[in-house]
C-alpha cells in the first residue's frame, strides 16, 4: 500500500517541534523511528497531512540515573536499552522486554517515547512501563507535566499526549535486587504477543497485560491477590479480571483469557523465585 500524499519537516529541536504542532493541531503526526505510524500509513489507518520528524533532535536519547529513578529520553532506541548496562543493574525488566522487541532492525530504529506515544495493547514495552509504575514526561508550549503511567493511555492507540505535546522523557524506579518476569505467547518470534505479561515483584506486585484490551493493562485483581498473600496460581486465577481482550485471526478472545492466566502464574512464580 502507499501512504497518501503528506508535507514533511524536520524539527530541530523539541521546542520547534511543538511550534510545529500548534500551527498543524491534529493535522500533524510526530515521527522518530517510524515503526508504529508508518505501517497505519501505508494501510491508510493514519491519513496524517504533515509528518514532523523529529528523530534527529539532540538530547533525548539519554539512559541516566536520578537518585531512586531512570531517566530515559524518549528517543531512546530498543537497541539502547536492551544493551544499557545501566538498566541491566537497575531495570533488569525493562533491558529484557526491549530485546523481545522486533528484530534487531526494529530494535535499532524504534524508539521507546514512539512506542509509548503510540498506544498500541499489543506492544510489549508499554507493560513493563505499567508495571514498573513508571512516569511520562510530556512537553508542550506552556511547559513539562508529569502523566503517571497508568493515567497515559485512554483507549486504543489514545494516549493522553494533548496534539501540541512532545513525549520527552520516562522515570521509571530503581528495582535492582526486585523479582520480576516478562513473559510473551507469539507464534513466531517476530510477531506481536498474542498474550504477554510484565511482573516485578519488590515488596508490592506490579503486573501488566499485552493485548488483553484496548489499551495496555494493570493487572489489579492479580497484583491485589498477592498483597494478600494469594499463592502464583491462586492469584493468576484473577488474570481476566478487567480485562476486554480481542478476538482476531490469532486467537480468540476466551483463548486470550486462559492463555493470560497460565502467563500470568508463570511470571509471578519467576519473579517470586
Amino acid at each position: 500500500m502507499i501512504p497518501a500524499a503528506f508535507d514533511y519537516a524536520r524539527a530541530g529541536s523539541v521546542e520547534e517541534a511543538i511550534a510545529l504542532l500548534v500551527e498543524h493541531g491534529d493535522e500533524a503526526k510526530l515521527v522518530a523511528g517510524g515503526h508504529s505510524l508508518v505501517p497505519l500509513m501505508k494501510l491508510r489507518l493514519a491519513i496524517p497531512s504533515v509528518l514532523i520528524d523529529i528523530g534527529r533532535v539532540a538530547g533525548l536519547s539519554y539512559i541516566e540515573e536520578r537518585g531512586d529513578e531512570i531517566a530515559i529520553g524518549a528517543l531512546a532506541r530498543h537497541h539502547d536499552l536492551e544493551t544499557s548496562v545501566l538498566l541491566k543493574e537497575q531495570v533488569p525488566l525493562l533491558a529484557f522486554t526491549a530485546h523481545q522487541v522486533g528484530d534487531p532492525q526494529v530494535r535499532h530504529r524504534g524508539t521507546l517515547g514512539g512506542t509509548l506515544a503510540h498506544g498500541d495493547p499489543a506492544s510489549d514495552l508499554p507493560a513493563a512501563v505499567l508495571a514498573l509504575g513508571g512516569t511520562l514526561v510530556a512537553q508542550g508550549p506552556h511547559g513539562r507535566r508529569e502523566i503517571a503511567a497508568p493515567d497515559f493511555f485512554r483507549g486504543f492507540l489514545e494516549t493522553a499526549l494533548a496534539v501540541d505535546e512532545v513525549l520527552v522523557e520516562i522515570r521509571v524506579p530503581k528495582v535492582a535486587g526486585a523479582g520480576w518476569s516478562f513473559q510473551k505467547f507469539n507464534r513466531r518470534a517476530q510477531d506481536w504477543a498474542i498474550v504477554g505479561v510484565a511482573a516485578v515483584i519488590n515488596g508490592t506486585a506490579g503486573i501488566a497485560l499485552v493485548n488483553m484490551g484496548a489499551t495496555p493493562l494493570r493487572a489489579t485483581a492479580v497484583e491485589e491477590a498477592v498483597r494478600h498473600g494469594a499463592t502464583a496460581a491462586d492469584a493468576a486465577t484473577a488474570a481476566e479480571v478487567g480485562t476486554d481482550p480481542p478476538s482476531d485471526i490469532n486467537a480468540s478472545s476466551e483463548y486470550r483469557r486462559h492463555l493470560a492466566t497460565v502467563l500470568v502464574r508463570r511470571a509471578l512464580e519467576e519473579a517470586s523465585s
